[in-house]
C-alpha cells in the first residue's frame, strides 16, 4: 500500500500549484503590509463592469458545495480512498470556518463602510446581497476553494499544468469575495492559507485507511511508479 510523501517531496511533486502559491503568500503579505483595509475593494470598485461581474459571480460559485460533487466523481477514477475523503474536508472546511469567525468576529464590508460612512462610494453589484455581520475574517469560500483545489491537485496523477489551474480557479474564488463586497483581502490571504493546510492535512490522513478497496478506482489513470494493488 502506498504511503504518503514527506512535505518536501509533496511539494516538489506539485510545484505547479505550491510555486504560485507561495508567490502569492509572499507578494499578499507585502501587499497587506502596505495598505488600508478596504484598498483592493475600491480598487475593484473602479474597474466593475457587467462582464467582470458574470466572471466573478461564476467563480464565487466555485467555492460553494457543487464542485466537491465534481471533485468527488473525479477522484473515483483515480482511487476511492481520494474520494472518500472530500466530503470529509467539507465537513472540516465548514466546521474551521465557523470556529475562526466567532473566533475573531470582524465586521463584513457592509457593515465597517457603513460604519466608516463611507459606503455610498462603493457600486454594489445587482442582485448581491451584502452580508453585514461580524463573520468576514476569515473567507469561508476562500478557504473551501484551496482546501478542494488544493487536495484535487495533490491527488491527480497528472500533475503537470493541472495544478496551475487548480491554482488559479482557487485564487479567482478568493478574489471573487473582494470583487463583489463580500471580504476584504487579509479574510482571502487566512482563508488560502487555512485552506491549503486542511487539504494537506487530509492528504495525509487518508493513507492511514486501511481498507483494501480504497486503493481501487474506476480508472482510466495510473498513478506514475505506483504499486499495483494487492490481489
Amino acid at each position: 500500500m502506498r504511503k504518503a510523501s514527506s512535505l518536501q517531496t509533496i511539494i516538489k511533486e506539485n510545484i505547479w500549484f505550491f510555486l504560485p502559491f507561495g508567490l502569492f503568500l509572499l507578494l499578499g503579505a507585502i501587499l497587506l503590509a502596505v495598505i488600508q483595509t478596504g484598498d483592493v475593494i475600491f480598487f475593484f470598485n473602479a474597474y466593475r463592469s457587467s462582464w467582470w461581474d458574470g466572471v466573478f459571480l461564476f467563480f464565487s460559485k466555485m467555492g460553494e458545495a457543487a464542485p466537491y460533487f465534481l471533485t468527488l466523481g473525479i477522484l473515483l477514477f483515480v482511487q476511492f480512498r481520494h474520494a472518500a475523503v472530500v466530503p470529509l474536508l467539507g465537513l472540516s472546511v465548514t466546521l474551521v470556518s465557523f470556529l475562526a469567525k466567532e473566533l475573531f468576529r470582524h465586521d463584513r464590508p457592509y457593515l465597517y463602510f457603513r460604519k466608516m460612512g463611507v459606503f455610498d462610494q462603493i457600486d454594489a453589484i445587482e442582485g448581491v446581497a451584502l452580508n453585514g455581520g461580524t463573520n468576514s475574517f476569515p473567507s469561508g469560500h476562500t478557504m473551501s476553494a484551496f482546501a478542494l483545489y488544493a487536495f484535487l491537485a495533490l491527488c491527480l496523477p497528472s500533475k503537470r499544468g493541472a495544478g496551475l489551474v487548480l491554482f488559479f480557479t482557487a485564487l479567482l474564488v478568493g478574489l471573487s469575495r473582494i470583487y463583489l463586497v463580500q471580504h476584504f483581502f487579509k479574510d482571502v490571504y487566512l482563508g488560502a492559507i487555512l485552506g491549503v493546510l486542511i487539504a494537506l492535512a487530509f492528504y495525509y490522513l487518508q493513507y492511514g485507511m486501511k481498507a483494501s478497496w480504497m486503493s481501487r478506482r474506476l480508472g482510466i489513470w495510473k498513478e506514475p511508479g505506483a504499486m499495483q494493488d494487492m490481489r
